[in-house]
Parts: structure tokens; C-alpha cells; sequence
């Protein structure tokens, strides 16, 4: 912090007119938004105040919304180019280096921003200084504007408002002076960890790391490292891959807390979805160790080898392990290219006689706790940066065929067709309309694959896929035994064959009341208004619940909260209060261990 840095305390103890010339400058044009906010004062937090803006937005009236979106200059516009731009505005286009534009490209952001307001009737916003704060790529801003170009108008609004939100945010962290150093770090862990992706996928700038492939083993070695070099005591690979890394405790606690997540991904996914769960218990450690402190309790930090199952049908493989819960079975399975999980195992150096070695005895913990991305849009909407888990939905997958007849496309009638992909088509829309019945229910068919299809050939075999999730294992047992029964019902009136193979159930993973009490005292020590909501995916937290009381905390994600996807995102802010939450978690649990 400097001279000229101010805090939360003059705020706080200014005038209202003082304060709001303290803020200026945070919202374009459009000093209304922290005049309205300060009559809410004292301030907690900088989280507080920030949340305390979003909401006057939020509950303004469209028109008070679309003038504050009109109240920001185009980028690389003509407010840049005849330098009216604001103080703000010019710093923060300079840094994306939208002040330095090629012909070709201000030719581009032209003819993009002209399209843009001429579809929406607003200029097209975007923090420019990005999730990190220190600048998108020009190129960045492009593929940015060129996508959501296409957006939906709704969808567009509430995008434009949310960037000007984060705008906001980094506005204010200057003013203040705020450090989000350690949220910095974990951005910088999981930038670094997203250059390994498994080759077919790297060469078209995807990332992809399934269990085991060498971008997997190498994504584990650099966990390792970094385990090391953050303070771990010690840090080994288990017989299935899991990354453990342990931060031992002054000895007046016998017991350790575990925590962590997966670092497998899927098919062209984002960088956060698991490993934010690795490297924000890891900053904790780090500071630890800085410090030259020890907790009452040891911390045991594990990445997760396989959570997605994407290279095997053997969804949370890594965490399930831990509980006694590995199939030998699956060791014979094959992927796509024909190599089994045994060998994948031995070719990777691990042990596969040392697995029922790795089961945790629920003794000698205090429990399990994770951190992880939302993956969903409700934070995002609510402009709230953190989310308390209630419970993981209970879910369950399956793997499928139809079996009928191939035969040709021109000269077999309609009426006399056994045709596969239909039989399934007929069910995908029955799984849609039986899940939407009961509100919370969820169903997907993900895979649909007619093997050695041709445009001219009635499809003889259509495989599929069946992910089917629920609240309760009541719920979605019901759901389950609808859309099973609907799959024979169909086969057997198209003349089909149906197989199915349940590759995955898991039941609801209610977070233990005290546990989820902790998350929550933490929360609110931020200033962060609570929000509690279950979480529709499935987490390696759910496994741990089998023997350990667990709970959640989510983190907001950006783009409408989008996961599973190259778009999934949050900011280096959002990792610090992440951070800092399992910072007061601990603290919490040195107070009850005294």
C-alpha cells in the first residue's frame, strides 16, 4: 500500500460525498452506483462493497442498466482514437495493447464493435484486463467479440453487466492497493499445469488429460514439485496415481485433515474444473510454511488420478480407491486404442498389489473437505463470489446399445426398418421429458455413436450413453427405473436388441452439519453474504463421504459459469477469497483442537 492507496476504515468514517469521490471513476460515468452502495456502510470487506455495487445494478431498472453499458466507450473506438477516453479506460486498453492495434486489426475491432451494437443496442463490454488483471491478448479480444456476437440478447446483457463488474473490481483493487497475491499464485499453478494435454488434443490447443497418458503422469510430476517446493513435509505417487502431498502437524493432534480434488480432465475441458481443489489448500501451505507454522492436526493434500472417466469407465477411480472401492475388474478393461487399465498401471510404474494398501482408515481423520469450481451459472447470476454445498446429488451412468438391422437406405420401406438410432433418438427424448418432470431431476445422453455409419445405410447398432442425476437416491432411483423400463419398452417395439451396463452409482453426499457450519463461519468472515445450494455434479468429495464427513465450497466461475469447456474460467479475486476462507476453515479447527 501507498500515499495514495486508501482503505476500508476512511471509507467507513467519511462523509458520503467524501466517500463517493474516493470511488470514483469505479463504473463509467455513472457515479450513481457507489453513492447508492455507501448508504449501506460500515463495510467488512472489499467483498462486501463489491457485492453492495452488483446488487444496485442488479436491481435497477433495464433502463438505469443499458445507460450504464452506454456510458462505456467502444474498444479500440473513437473515444480511443480522439483521446476522450478516462483515466481508467485508456490504462486498461493500453495493457491489452489495444492502444498499439495493427490497421488490420482496428479494421476488425471496427467492423466487430459496429456489428455488435447495431444487433444489441449496446456497446460490447469485456474486462480487457482479464481474470488474472494484467491484460487479455488483442487476439483474445477478438475470438471474445467474434463469439458472443452470436449471443442471445438476454444473454448479452447480463454478460456485458457482469464484465463491468469485474472492471469494477480491478478498479477498486487499485484504489486500495488490494493484495490478491496468493489468488495470483493459484491462477499461476493451474496456468502452468494446463500446457500438458494429451497430444491429439494439444496439436489443436485443447486441453485434455486423461488417466495415465503421459500427459497425466507428467501433470502429476509437476503437482509433485510444486507440493514440494509450496512447504509439503512430504509428497508420493499411490498405486493408483493419486498425488499426495502431507504438511505435518505440531503432534498435539494424531489426526489430519484431507482435502483436494482430480486433475484428469475431459475431452477438450477447462483448467480449473478439480484442480482449483489442489491449489488452494496447497497456498494455505505455503504460507504455513513461510511462516515456519504448524497446525494441531496434520493437512493431507491429494490430487485425484481419475475423477472424470473418460479413459476408462471407472469414474472416480483415484478417490474411490481410498475407500476400498476399486473394482479388480476394471484392471481388464480397454481403452479406444485397445490397452488395457493393467497395463496403462504397469507401463505408469504403479503397484497394483499395493492398491488395497491405500485404503484410509476413517480414524485417523478429522474429515474431508473440498474446494471447486461451480460449474454452473447460479454464482455467476447472484454476483457472488463463493457458495456453501449442501449435498452432492445422487447420480448414475450407463453404457448402451440398440441392436437392429443395416440395410439399404433407398430400397427398405419405412414400415419394415429396424432401425437402431432411432430406437435411440426415441429415448433420448423420453429421458428429457422424464427428467424435466420432476424439476430437479437431470438426464443426458452425452455419447451417440453409430459405428461404421453411412449416408446410405439404415443403422443396424447405435451406442449410447445415459447420465442420470437426482437430489435424492429415492429420486433418482425412480428416474433410473422409468428410463430403463422406456429402453426395453422401445427396443421391444421396434424389433430392437437393447444391452446396457451400469458403469457408475453413486449416492447423495449430504455435507456433514458441522463441517458445512465451518465453511459457512468462514464465508462470512469475508463479508461475503452466504449461499448454500447442492451441487448437480458429481465430486470426488462424494467417495470420501463413504467413510469421512465431508463438505463443499464452490467458487464462481465466468462466462455464465460454463464447465467442461475451453470458456471455463474464474478470476485470481475469486481464488484469493477461496483462499482466505480455507485460511479462517483452519484457524477454526486450531480453536477447537486447543
Amino acid at each position: 500500500m501507498n500515499e495514495s492507496t486508501i482503505t476500508l476504515e476512511q471509507i467507513n468514517a467519511a462523509s458520503l460525498d467524501e466517500a463517493c469521490a474516493m470511488l470514483d471513476g469505479l463504473y463509467e460515468h455513472s457515479p450513481w452506483i457507489a453513492r447508492a452502495a455507501l448508504k449501506q456502510r460500515p463495510f467488512l470487506s472489499l467483498a462486501q462493497l463489491k457485492h453492495a455495487m452488483a446488487q444496485i445494478v442488479s436491481t435497477a431498472a433495464k433502463e438505469a442498466q443499458l445507460a450504464l453499458l452506454r456510458a462505456h466507450p467502444e474498444l479500440a473506438g473513437k473515444a480511443m482514437v480522439d483521446k476522450s477516453l478516462t483515466a481508467e479506460s485508456t490504462n486498461e486498453q493500453g495493457k491489452a495493447g489495444l492502444t498499439q492495434c495493427t490497421p488490420l486489426e482496428f479494421e476488425t475491432i471496427q467492423q466487430l464493435n459496429a456489428a455488435y451494437n447495431a444487433k444489441f443496442g449496446f456497446p460490447f463490454i469485456v474486462a480487457v484486463r482479464g481474470t488474472r488483471g494484467v491484460g487479455m491478448q488483442k487476439t483474445e479480444i477478438i475470438a471474445t467479440l467474434e463469439r458472443r456476437l452470436h449471443g442471445h440478447p438476454d444473454y448479452e446483457l447480463q454478460e456485458c453487466l457482469r464484465n463491468v463488474h469485474r472492471i469494477a473490481e480491478i478498479r477498486l483493487n487499485d484504489k486500495f492497493g488490494a493484495s490478491i497475491e496468493r489468488g495470483n499464485q493459484v491462477w499461476d499453478w493451474q496456468e502452468a499445469l494446463a500446457q500438458f494435454s494429451d497430444p491429439s488434443f494439444a496439436v489443436l490447443g485443447q486441453l485434455t488429460v486423461t488417466y495415465l497418458t503421459d500427459a497425466h503422469r507428467t501433470c502429476a510430476q509437476r503437482i509433485q514439485q510444486d507440493m514440494l517446493d509450496a512447504g509439503c513435509d512430504s509428497v508420493h505417487i499411490d498405486a493408483v496415481g493419486n498425488v499426495i502431498g502431507i504438511y505435518k502437524g505440531d503432534g498435539t493432534q494424531a489426526k489430519a485433515l484431507m482435502t483436494g480434488s482430480h486433475f484428469d480432465t475431459v475431452r477438450n475441458g477447462g483448467k480449473y474444473d478439480g484442480r482449483l481443489g489442489i491449489y488452494v489448500p496447497l497456498a494455505c501451505v505455503q504460507q504455513l510454511h513461510q511462516q515456519g507454522r504448524r497446525l494441531p492436526f496434520g493437512l493431507e493434500i491429494i490430487g485425484f488420478s481419475e475423477e472424470e472417466g473418460q479413459r476408462y469407465k471407472a469414474t472416480f477411480l483415484g478417490s474411490g480407491a481410498l475407500t476400498g472401492d476399486f473394482k479388480p475388474e476394471w484392471l481388464e478393461q480397454l481403452d479406444a486404442d485397445g490397452v488395457s487399465m493393467r497395463d496403462a498401471m504397469q507401463n505408469a510404474d504403479l503397484r497394483i498389489q499395493d492398491i488395497p494398501k491405500i485404503k484410509r482408515k476413517a480414524g485417523n481423520y478429522l474429515g474431508f473437505v473440498e474446494v471447486h469450481i461451480e460449474q454452473g451459472p447460479v454464482l455467476n447470476e447472484l454476483n457472488l463470489p463463493l457458495g456453501i454445498v449442501t449435498s452432492i446429488n445422487a447420480s448414475a451412468r450407463f453404457t448402451g446399445e440398440m441392436i437392429g438391422v443395416s440395410c439399404h437406405a433407398g430400397t427398405t420401406p419405412m414400415s419394415m426398418r429396424s432401425d437402431a438410432s432411432v430406437g435411440v433418438a426415441e429415448l433420448m427424448l423420453y429421458v428429457e421429458r422424464r427428467a424435466r418432470a420432476d424439476g430437479d431431476s437431470v438426464g443426458t445422453v452425452g455419447i451417440l455413436h453409430v459405428p461404421n455409419g453411412s449416408i446410405n445405410v439404415v443403422p443396424g447398432r447405435c451406442a449410447f450413453s445415459l447420465d442420470m442425476r437426482a437430489p435424492s437416491d429415492t429420486q433418482r432411483d425412480a428416474l433410473v427405473g422409468d428410463v430403463l423400463a422406456q429402453a426395453q419398452s422401445i427396443a421391444a417395439a421396434r424389433g430392437l436388441r437393447l444391452n446396457l451396463t451400469e458403469t457408475m452409482r453413486a449416492s447423495a453426499a449430504p455435507s456433514a452439519p458441522q463441517w458445512q457450519q465451518r465453511w459457512e463461519h468462514a464465508v462470512a468472515s469475508l463479508g461475503v453474504p452466504l449461499h448454500r445450494m447442492p451441487s448437480g455434479a458429481g465430486h470426488d468429495a462424494m467417495k470420501l463421504h463413504d467413510i469421512l464427513p465431508q463438505a463443499m465450497l464452490f467458487v464462481r466461475g465466468q462466462n455464465a459459469g460454463i464447465s467442461h469447456n475451453p470458456l471455463e474460467s474464474t478470476t485470481s479475486d475469486d481464488m484469493q477469497l477461496a483462499v482466505e476462507a480455507f485460511d479462517h476453515l483452519l484457524a477454526q479447527l486450531t480453536q477447537e483442537t486447543l
